[in-house]
C-alpha cells in the first residue's frame, strides 16, 4: 500500500451545527450557512479565509452558492463524494488531502438536509427514468421482489448475520438502548431525556423482519459543518487542533449500493474491514487503543458487523461484546456518546464527526476520560470511509 503522506498533516479546527428537528422551517441553504458560520466562529476564522468545500453528491447546496451566501473568497478546491452516508468521513479525507497537498488552506466539509420535512429517505428510491443507467439498472435485480426501502435492503443482511452468529434480535436491542441512553443526557439530541429499555426495543413494531422500529435511525432536518486546515495553522486558532491521524475510503469486491447479495458472505462488511486495515496501517493505532468510537448506526445490525470489522471482537462475537453495558458510558468501548443517528439525529454521519472532535477536545456532553484516539465510521452497506481523530 502506498504511504499516506496526508496523515497527521491536517486537522479539524472548527465544528458547527444547527438544531436537529423534524421540521426546520427554513431552506437547506440557510441550514448550511448557519452550520458553516458556526464552525468558522468556533475556529476563529472568517468567511474570506475559506478557499475550499467538500460535501456529498446528495447535498442540494452547490458549493458556489454556499460560498456566495457566506461571503467566501475565491475557491481553489471543491469536491463531492458519492454513496450517501458512506461519504461522511471521506469529505474530511478529501479536505485533508487538499490541505496536505497545498491545494487549499481552509476547507469546509458540510451536509445540510431537510430529510424529514422535505425528503423521506426511508421510503426508498425507485428510478422513474424511462431508460436505465448503469447506476440504476441494479434496481432491477431486487425491486421487483419487494426490496424497495433501505430497511428491506439491510434486513436481508441482518437475517444472515443472525443465522451465522446464532444471535437473537436482543443483540440489536443492546445497541439501540446504548445510543438512546447517551442521547437522553444530550440536550442537542432529538431523544433528549427519552431513554429506552431492552423490553421497549423488543416490543417495538416490526418494520422488516428482523428489524424493528427501534433498530432504524431517525429522519432529521439539520446541518453540520467542520473546518479542515493544516495542523500548523490549526495550532494558532481558537480551539485545540484535532488531528486527522488517518483517513480511508473503501469499496469491496462485488460491491453494490446497499444490496451486495452476490458475494460469498453477505452477513459481514468487507469494505469496512478494508477501511480498517488502511487506517491501522496509516496511524499504527490498535483496536484496544481507542477510548471511544462513533459507529455509523443507521441500522443496529451494521453496528455489530462494524465492531467485528474493526477488530474490537472476532467475527460472530459482537452480540456478546455489546452486552452488559460494554458499549455504554463506563464500559470498555463507549460508542456514540452523543446518541448516534438512533438518538441524536440523522445527518448522514456528519454529526458523528463533530462528536469525535468534541471527545478529543474534552467538550462532549458525555465525555470519556483520557481520550487520545477516536474512531469515526461512515455509512455501511455502501462504499464507505472512516477516520481516526487524535490530539494535536
Amino acid at each position: 500500500m502506498a504511504e499516506q503522506s496526508f496523515a497527521g498533516r491536517a486537522a479539524i479546527a472548527g465544528i458547527g451545527q444547527t438544531e436537529f428537528s423534524k421540521r426546520s422551517g427554513r431552506s437547506e441553504l440557510r441550514l448550511a450557512c448557519e452550520a458553516t458560520m458556526s464552525a468558522l466562529a468556533d475556529a476563529g476564522l472568517e468567511p474570506g479565509d475559506v478557499d475550499g468545500f467538500a460535501t456529498f453528491t446528495m447535498d442540494n447546496n452547490p458549493e458556489i452558492e454556499l460560498a456566495r451566501a457566506i461571503g467566501a473568497g475565491p475557491l481553489r478546491f471543491f469536491s463531492r463524494v458519492h454513496y450517501g452516508g458512506g461519504a461522511a468521513c471521506a469529505t474530511v479525507m478529501q479536505a485533508a488531502l487538499a490541505v496536505a497537498a497545498g491545494v487549499a488552506d481552509v476547507v469546509v466539509c458540510y451536509r445540510a438536509m431537510n430529510e424529514r420535512s422535505e425528503q423521506r429517505f426511508g421510503i426508498g428510491a425507485i428510478p422513474l427514468a424511462p431508460v436505465a443507467t448503469t447506476e440504476t439498472a441494479h434496481f432491477g435485480w431486487y425491486a421487483p421482489f419487494g426490496l424497495l426501502t433501505p430497511a428491506s435492503w439491510v434486513a436481508m443482511q441482518a437475517q444472515r448475520y443472525l443465522h451465522d452468529s446464532g444471535a437473537t434480535t436482543e443483540a440489536f436491542g443492546h445497541v439501540s438502548v446504548a445510543c438512546r441512553r447517551h442521547a437522553a443526557t444530550n440536550p442537542n439530541a432529538w431523544f433528549y431525556e427519552r431513554p429506552i429499555t431492552l423490553a421497549d426495543h423488543q416490543a417495538s413494531r416490526w418494520i422488516v423482519r428482523p428489524l424493528r422500529l427501534l433498530d432504524c435511525c431517525q429522519e432529521s432536518d439539520g446541518a453540520v459543518a467542520v473546518i479542515v486546515t493544516s495542523t500548523e495553522r490549526a495550532r494558532d486558532l481558537r480551539q485545540p487542533p484535532v488531528l486527522v491521524r488517518a483517513a480511508a475510503q473503501g469499496a469491496s469486491r462485488d460491491q453494490q449500493m446497499m444490496t451486495s447479495y452476490y458475494r460469498d458472505d453477505i452477513g459481514s462488511l468487507p469494505e469496512m474491514a478494508f477501511v480498517a486495515r488502511q487506517l491501522y496501517e496509516q496511524c499504527g493505532v490498535k483496536p484496544h487503543e481507542f477510548q471511544t468510537a462513533v459507529i455509523y448506526d443507521h441500522f443496529t445490525p451494521f453496528v455489530l458487523a462494524q465492531l467485528e470489522a474493526f477488530g474490537f471482537c472476532r467475527p460472530g462475537e459482537a452480540p456478546e461484546f455489546v452486552r452488559d453495558g460494554r458499549i455504554e458510558l463506563g464500559g470498555a468501548l463507549p460508542i456514540n456518546t452523543h446518541g448516534g443517528q438512533l438518538g441524536e439525529a440523522y445527518i448522514h454521519g456528519m454529526n458523528g464527526i463533530a462528536e469525535g472532535v468534541r471527545q478529543v477536545r474534552g467538550t462532549a456532553v458525555n465525555p470519556i476520560r483520557g481520550v487520545e484516539h477516536v474512531l469515526v465510521t461512515a455509512g455501511t452497506g455502501v462504499p464507505t470511509s472512516a477516520l481516526v481523530l487524535g490530539r494535536g
